[in-house]
């Protein structure tokens, strides 16, 4: 058996570069301008949870990065206001302190986050994409692309968590047939190539393409649903300490866990509130707002385990076929509406077995899109990691304390969400966007 990696097609022409860029930072302005002029006065500078920023630092903070890194760092332009770099770095200032900074106001922040876009795309139409690494393929573009529409997902969660009617409206997914489908799928045992070399736009964790082995195992055909983890509360998962990791079932136990983050029970029924509205909790959705204990607490009442970050990633990427790693679950080809859920087109996931245009090779659908989903993975680097371009960005991050997420939600940007994007967080977390699905080896659990 032989594996490849994707297709080289070489760096794009210097037009087609720009216009990409172009877009992208265009797509993510437009969803920042939402998110943060569809509330106003206390909602948009106050602090609706000490694990949020305002609103407002959130503006300001993507201008100042744009400025550093795209008019300073590749354009030689001199700071426009380096009194206030301090005030946005994240790494300086817990969420939980931004509330107490001098921060710009509304429109100081809209000000300032017009002028540096406007410099900005200047130096767009100026670039030539070579000499440096960070100018290479656009790559410095792309990253501030990506971490806009990396903002505008913690910005998306921040409207979840506050109080008060709704702000922001979207139209459901496609209604489908109820998935009848296969249960799980067996993917192959025997070495991929996991991770990238030659994506233009990868971050560093996710560098360099390496060679791993995985044994067969089964997955879940489609992210695990509400009615499926509502059986798991009905049976008293939250009171038996069989299914919790000793960490988790403290948590839970202090915490008073019972139930997904948002959802409540009224009489016989259970209710969630999204983005402001109280409904009735979807059975047909993956579910979502879980922690990673919940997440593994229910796989092993089932019987299962949570996959590995290498199962998941060739589960999402691997073609039998052709023998070759792939971009996406679906090939190559930049993920479309047809593909999956993606960049709060919709507030919500789709029904589990949407979206089979984005099935893999292998018969696994919404792998990406709908929900992150926890694996059972550490964060931790890859085989000859290096911190590009700043240490900050993943280095600093790896280690036990952190569970590796994996697919992208709803609420992701596709330039920030492909096959090999890694995301991570505490495994006690629960306002992020997440959900999961479940593996077993395949001989058992």
């Amino acid at each position: 058996m032989t594996d490849t990696a994707p297709t080289d097609h070489g760096t794009p022409d210097p037009e087609t570069l720009r216009e990409r860029a172009l877009t992208h930072l265009v797509t993510a302005r437009d969803r920042t301008t939402l998110l943060t002029s569809c509330v106003e006065g206390p909602d948009l500078t106050g602090q609706v949870s000490p694990l949020m920023s305002p609103l407002v630092w959130d503006l300001a903070h993507i201008g100042n990065q744009e400025e550093q890194w795209l008019l300073r760092a590749v354009g030689g332009q001199e700071a426009i206001r380096p009194e206030i770099d301090s005030l946005y770095d994240a790494f300086e200032h817990p969420r939980s302190a931004r509330p107490t900074l001098p921060l710009l106001s509304p429109e100081e922040a809209r000000r300032y986050a017009a002028d540096v876009r406007g410099r900005a795309l200047g130096v767009l139409e100026a670039a030539a994409f070579q000499g440096t690494r960070l100018t290479e393929a656009g790559f410095a573009f792309g990253m501030i692309a990506q971490h806009e529409q990396q903002h505008d997902e913690t910005m998306l969660i921040t409207h979840q968590l506050r109080k008060g009617p709704q702000a922001l409206t979207a139209p459901d997914p496609e209604p489908v047939p109820l998935f009848t489908g296969p249960s799980e799928v067996l993917v192959p045992g025997g070495p991929f190539t996991m991770g990238t070399s030659d994506e233009p736009w990868a971050l560093d964790n996710e560098r360099p393409a390496h060679r791993r082995e995985v044994a067969p195992f089964w997955l879940d055909t489609t992210p695990v649903t509400n009615g499926a983890y509502l059986a798991f509360i009905e049976d008293g998962g939250y009171d038996d300490p069989r299914w919790w990791t000793p960490e988790g079932w403290e948590h839970v136990r202090r915490q008073g866990l019972r139930a997904p983050l948002f959802w409540r029970r009224d009489g016989g029924q259970w209710l969630r509130r999204r983005f402001g509205v109280t409904e009735a909790v979807p059975r047909e959705e993956p579910v979502l707002h879980v922690c990673w204990y919940e997440a593994d607490a229910y796989a092993r009442w089932a019987g299962r385990r949570l996959p590995t970050e290498t199962e998941w990633e060739k589960a999402a990427r691997w073609d039998p076929a052709g023998e070759r790693t792939m971009r996406y679950p679906w090939g190559d080809a930049d993920p479309g509406p047809e593909h999956a859920n993606l960049g709060q087109r919709h507030l919500r996931p789709a029904p589990a077995g949407s979206y089979p245009a984005g099935e893999s090779p292998l018969g696994v659908r919404q792998l990406i899109g709908d929900v992150w989903e926890w694996t059972s993975s550490d964060f931790t680097p890859y085989p000859g990691f290096r911190a590009f371009p700043y240490k900050e960005y993943s280095e600093v991050f790896f280690g036990p304390e952190y569970k590796v997420l994996r697919g992208g939600s709803f609420a992701v940007g596709t330039v920030a969400c492909r096959g090999t994007f890694r995301n991570w967080d505490y495994p006690i977390r629960r306002q992020i966007f997440s959900g999961f699905r479940t593996a077993r080896s395949e001989g058992g659990a």
